[in-house]
């Protein structure tokens, strides 16, 4: 069989570069790049990717839809790495740990939506305590997290990394409108019934991700503990290649988390902080918003997508 033709569209960003390095020298693929003349020419793009076996699409928005749209060959395969068709329902989700099953559903599909960054960690805590029923899938949720400044794309990394040095914060918090555009995403695939509170920032390193969510015991189910909330997590992602949760006894000896811990992986490492005294217990997330956030995610769905097709 001839090995399969991808096609990554808009290869030249933060997360199409991390892509490429990824998926450079695998024998088990052929990749299709288009000159530097040709990448914004739409009759070359449209032909690219109708020509090609499995697309990932690493582009705004708007840009993303059109490249889907564009599609005519009934046999090309999409990972979009944007966000615009997270919450589509035609789509598939590309979080293949977020259920029984959800990988193989990828592995079939025709269109895969990639997760988000920040949705990735607070998917991967809330909807297995959420579907066990202990945690309400009308909890007041909230969501915070902080991203590696690369998460802000080209126009954050120039800001930080410039020729003139660097010139962003250490530290800033945004989405102060309450209205960041993974709120939805997160809403929708955590199974939440109410709009979580999602509050995201930046600080002054390239890449990784700390996401919180705090709970407080008294708004759960009566009877549910730190202790059944962990054994719940790690139950669900039992055997899991890419997801870890953190052991009690570890989790309990942590002093603090650094977003940074896993650059370089497709990995996402969930812990359960619990203190039963003042019923109160905080879900962590530490994971690489360039890995399991963003190329390492498309990677694994692409993988399984292959797989399917071999």
């Amino acid at each position: 069989m001839t090995q399969p033709l991808v096609f990554i569209d808009g290869d030249q960003g933060t997360t199409g570069l991390q892509i490429h390095e990824r998926l450079n020298g695998r024998g088990d693929l052929r990749l299709l790049t288009l000159p530097e003349a040709d990448r914004k020419h739409p009759q070359r793009r449209a032909e690219a990717i109708n020509a090609c076996d499995v697309a990932i699409l690493c582009l705004p928005d708007e840009p993303a839809r059109q490249a889907a749209a564009s599609v005519v060959n009934p046999k090309v395969r999409i990972v979009d790495a944007s966000s615009a068709h997270r919450t589509d329902a035609g789509w598939v989700y590309g979080f293949p740990e977020m259920s029984a099953g959800q990988a193989e559903r990828i592995a079939q599909a025709l269109r895969v939506s990639n997760p988000g960054c920040y949705p990735t960690g607070a998917i991967a805590l809330l909807r297995p305590l959420i579907q066990a029923g202990l945690v309400p899938a009308d909890y007041p949720a909230v969501v915070h997290a902080v991203s590696g400044y690369s998460g802000g794309g080209r126009a954050s990394v120039d800001a930080y990394e410039g020729p003139e040095g660097a010139k962003g914060p250490a530290f800033q918090l945004y989405g102060l409108g309450l209205a960041h555009k993974h709120t939805p995403e997160i809403e929708r695939h955590a199974g939440l019934t109410q709009r979580p509170v999602f509050v995201p920032a930046y600080g002054a390193f390239r890449q990784g991700i700390v996401l919180t969510v705090p709970l407080h015991l008294r708004l759960l189910p009566a009877g549910v503990d730190s202790q059944q909330l962990h054994d719940c997590l790690a139950g669900h992602y039992a055997g899991a290649a890419h997801v870890r949760v953190v052991a009690r006894d570890e989790a309990a000896a942590q002093t603090h988390l650094d977003p940074q811990a896993l650059n370089g992986t497709n990995d996402l490492r969930l812990g359960v902080h619990g203190n039963e005294q003042h019923g109160q217990v905080l879900l962590t997330a530490v994971f690489d918003n360039l890995g399991k956030g963003a190329s390492g995610a498309a990677v694994q769905n692409l993988d399984l997508m292959l797989a399917a097709m071999a």
